[in-house]
């Protein structure tokens, strides 16, 4: 089944006059942890992105789902409790997708903190936990593991655990087992407007399909706009960093009258070769200049260096990008944590930068630095239209139970059932009334033969990655899809399965976010080997002609020069 077929079975039930129980807008982890626990409740949902599935904040975060240290220190426990509970969780479940990661944090004579208040704070972080992970090493035994980083002054090293991930992978995962579960989920498809009752409650959305400049004609000539009208009985806004926007349609106000919440934050990162910076665990460290707190981590067999905290002008549809000072900022902290690196714009594979919707509590003039700014969640309910934005990747199922619970005003949901794990009855597990286990993620045995040839690492990964899907994706592979794509850590197999079955439009959903090759390969992974890897591949499974494949590369290198590379100097 080629992309124009699987765009038109999903869009099929939209040309019906059809009332959804629920209308999800945006398709990051948010949305997607939305959809998943709706349907679970026997609830009729469809999800809608206005570009690809994880385009905005979700595929551009810092991969940790981490526990949030920083929030004992600030006296929010409880934050942390959930947060490291979901954290462990995740461990369990998605192991390959979420996977422990050490993290180190250097101590030197006179500089903040001090171990002995970094190692109090650990052992409460491991506490909450549930588990031991804190370890603290004297200078020479952590000499003996890392001579890397700068030794004047070094008394030590505290050593404690959190996780890391591929966001945009995990967005993935979660939409596959909604939609498994019975829920549509359309990327490339815009809420353009929200429509009204009588009384102004929102009850359903025009919405625009925005694939057509990518139909299948060989041409540069844009197709007509399909729209449509849907229905819903609620209507989730899970927009993140643009949730402002709808909003102030629902409340009927002018931009003028109207209280924003969101503040947009941009947070930016570099990617590095591991020849250039080796490191095996990841480091935390406190910036020279201003002191904010920063992380160089292994990912995807690359090293990053992130992340700024910036204040982001106001929002359009448009990609974000790195500035040039923002990768002198970056350059500094590893610097000046490394001996004898000395990394320079060269040393730079590719950088991303995403924008954090985070929720002010000061008025313009008024407000905090944007890193001291809280990471909670918050909810809305404006005339029928639900709104959330803020939070966490960590509590991104935390946060669709609650957005669940303010649901259940519209929807008339039972409270034990809007609060508890239910699950979907048309995907074999207990009925809408009946609590089920607590497990959230569903990993099936693969039974492909193949499987079972492939090295314990990668049968890891595509478990991880995967669930459910991995006999589809070995079933589909060719013998030649069962080998590295260069030196890193997807396999060919993953890019036929994403083309063929992952609603892929555009070669940057392929190479950005069903798979990361643009971020951790030279040149964005066009190098002329690849590259006609890739296009024999997408002519097989999409039908691209020559000259479809031709405007895709030019659209793609384009895009990844002028942002996820480096700014103009």
């Amino acid at each position: 089944m080629n992309q124009s077929k699987q765009r038109e079975q999903a869009l099929a039930p939209l040309s019906q006059d059809k009332l959804w129980d629920m209308l999800i807008i945006g398709g990051g982890i948010t949305g997607a942890g939305i959809a998943r626990e709706a349907v679970r409740r026997g609830l009729e949902v469809l999800l809608i992105e206005q570009k690809d599935f994880a385009w905005g904040t979700s595929s551009r975060s810092s991969k940790m789902v981490h526990g949030g240290l920083r929030y004992i220190a600030s006296g929010d426990v409880k934050t942390t409790l959930n947060s490291v509970r979901e954290r462990e969780r995740m461990l369990n479940e998605a192991s390959g997708l979420v996977n422990e990661m050490h993290y180190i944090m250097p101590h030197y004579k006179g500089k903040f903190p001090p171990p002995w208040i970094f190692n109090n704070l650990l052992r409460v972080y491991d506490k909450l936990a549930g588990k031991r992970y804190f370890k603290y090493y004297k200078k020479d035994a952590f000499l003996n593991l890392d001579r890397g980083i700068k030794q004047d002054k070094f008394l030590g090293a505290s050593q404690f655990s959190d996780a890391v991930t591929d966001d945009s992978r995990l967005v993935m995962r979660v939409l596959d087992e909604a939609v498994h579960e019975g829920a549509c989920a359309i990327n490339y498809l815009k809420a353009a407007s929200l429509v009204t009752d009588e009384q102004g409650l929102v009850t359903g959305a025009n919405l625009t399909d925005t694939s057509s400049e990518a139909a299948f004609n060989g041409s540069h000539d844009s197709q007509p706009t399909a729209s449509y009208k849907v229905h819903a009985k609620v209507v989730v806004n899970a927009t993140g960093a643009w949730a402002d926007t709808l909003r102030m349609q629902a409340s009927r106000q002018t931009e003028q009258t109207f209280a924003k919440k969101i503040r947009p934050s941009r947070g930016s990162h570099l990617v590095i070769s591991q020849e250039r910076l080796p490191i095996q665990q990841a480091y935390t460290l406190l910036h020279p200049v201003d002191k904010r707190a920063l992380f160089v981590f292994p990912w995807e067999t690359r090293s990053v260096i992130g992340t700024t905290d910036l204040d982001h002008p106001p929002l359009d549809d448009s990609e974000v990008g790195i500035t040039s000072a923002e990768l002198d900022y970056l350059l500094v902290a590893a610097n000046d944590l490394f001996e004898n690196v000395e990394l320079t714009r060269d040393d730079v594979i590719s950088s991303w930068a995403g924008v954090r919707p985070l929720i002010s509590e000061g008025g313009d003039g008024k407000r905090v630095n944007p890193s001291k700014e809280k990471r909670d969640h918050s909810v809305w309910l404006d005339n029928n239209l639900v709104t959330v934005s803020g939070g966490k990747l960590t509590t991104f199922r935390l946060i669709a139970l609650d957005v669940l619970k303010i649901c259940q005003k519209v929807l008339a949901l039972n409270p034990d059932i809007a609060a508890s794990n239910i699950h979907h009855p048309n995907a074999d597990k207990p009925s809408v009334n009946e609590p089920s286990s607590d497990r959230v993620f569903s990993n099936p045995p693969p039974t492909n033969p193949k499987f079972a040839q492939l090295p314990q690492p990668l049968q890891e990964r595509l478990q991880g990655f995967y669930g459910r899907q991995i006999d589809t994706l070995l079933e589909l592979a060719r013998d030649e899809d069962l080998t590295y794509v260069a030196d890193s850590n997807t396999i060919w197999a993953e890019i036929r399965f994403a083309v063929h079955y992952e609603q892929v439009i555009h070669l940057d959903d392929l190479l950005l976010r069903r798979t990361r090759l643009g971020l951790i390969l030279p040149n964005g992974a066009m190098t002329p080997e690849i590259s006609a890897r890739l296009q024999q591949i997408c002519q097989q499974e999409l039908g691209w002609t020559e000259n479809k494949w031709q405007q895709e590369v030019e659209r793609y290198q384009a895009l990844w020069q002028q942002y996820y590379h480096l700014p103009a100097a």
